[in-house]
């Protein structure tokens, strides 16, 4: 018995295993970015259907940057430092509205799908809406579920739009959020994020360790 249970669960770690290395893949080729929906899309085309195959979604992260590792290198890297530096110039674009940089572009596993995402935070979510409208900033109003806190999951708005070619999503928070931040869908902890001076720390330290490692 106790074999047979070792087998089962040998199984069951080379099916997710399986799961998030296709589920990565589909997000890098086909720019997927919705975890839940790699993971069915997978699920799929891999013909597994029992769920406690499905791998998490850190499971599907880290098979995603190991992709890129693999299979995207410099190209990757360019896409996104190029997506840091638009993020820069954003977060000092709309620094009326406390915004904090958050998502792939941040955490390092951005590439040539990935959208720009940006926290913005207003009493009134009106005012983001106005803002953009005074920009003549064609964007897309959508909605977002957030977990706010591990009590309370709220909808709150989400703008989209393009500049220069890179996609950005600006999703609207209300002002005590910038003290808390909300909770991260990969590993159920508050989001990291950076604001304007502290992704321009991080582009400095990138600058040096590049400097350093071409002598």
């Amino acid at each position: 018995m106790h074999r047979a249970r070792q087998h089962a669960e040998s199984r069951i770690r080379e099916r997710r295993r399986r799961l998030a290395h296709e589920a990565a893949r589909l997000m890098a080729e086909g720019g997927i970015r919705d975890y839940q929906q790699a993971k069915r899309k997978a699920a799929v085309r891999l013909g597994i259907a029992d769920d406690a195959s499905l791998p998490g979604n850190r499971e599907i992260e880290d098979a995603l940057r190991e992709y890129q590792r693999l299979f995207l290198g410099d190209s990757q890297a360019r896409d996104l430092r190029h997506r840091r530096e638009a993020a820069l110039q954003a977060l000092e674009f709309f620094k009326e509205f406390h915004p904090r940089l958050v998502g792939p572009v941040l955490e390092g596993y951005a590439d040539g799908h990935s959208a720009v995402a940006l926290h913005v935070h207003a009493d009134d979510a009106e005012e983001i809406s106005r803002f953009l409208v005074e920009q003549r900033i064609p964007a897309q109003l959508q909605g977002r579920r957030v977990r706010l806190d591990r009590q309370r999951t709220e909808e709150v708005p989400a703008w989209s739009f393009d500049a220069e070619g890179i996609p950005f999503e600006l999703t609207v928070l209300p002002m005590p959020a910038l003290r808390q931040a909300p909770l991260s869908e990969v590993d159920d902890r508050p989001v990291r994020r950076a604001s304007l001076v502290q992704l321009r720390q991080l582009l400095a330290d990138e600058d040096i360790a590049s400097h350093g490692a071409g002598q």
